[in-house]
């Protein structure tokens, strides 16, 4: 997953965008069990602030007991305008395999995209 506006810190994936209303560039953290997000006005303070963020985040998950990463089932429900669920069922029946295969191959390409 080689993403432009992912960002690594402590081994952790960030979501980064810009906020033209501040002009900033915003981190979040994805993943967690909680807001951990950071600003800065270029990269290198980005990666500083997320560092002091992330660890912000990290010591208090462990003060009070939290596991600080979520936990994925594997289970995703799924709502589409009835059109497009029409005609991915209709792909997925030509293609002979379920509709779940279906968004299942469309969402491994996006991540791998």
């Amino acid at each position: 997953m080689s993403r432009s506006n992912f960002l690594k810190i402590g081994g952790h994936n960030a979501v980064v965008s810009y906020d033209p209303e501040i002009d900033m560039f915003r981190g979040e953290f994805m993943g967690l069990n909680g807001a951990a997000d950071f600003y800065a006005t270029n990269v290198r303070e980005l990666k500083k602030e997320g560092s002091r963020s992330l660890h912000a985040f990290l010591t208090i998950c462990a003060e009070r007991g939290i596991e600080p990463e979520k936990r994925f089932s594997g289970t995703l429900n799924v709502r589409l305008g009835r059109k497009d669920h029409e005609a991915a069922a209709m792909v997925a029946a030509a293609r002979g395999i379920s509709l779940n295969a279906l968004i299942a191959e469309a969402v491994r390409h996006e991540i791998a995209a």
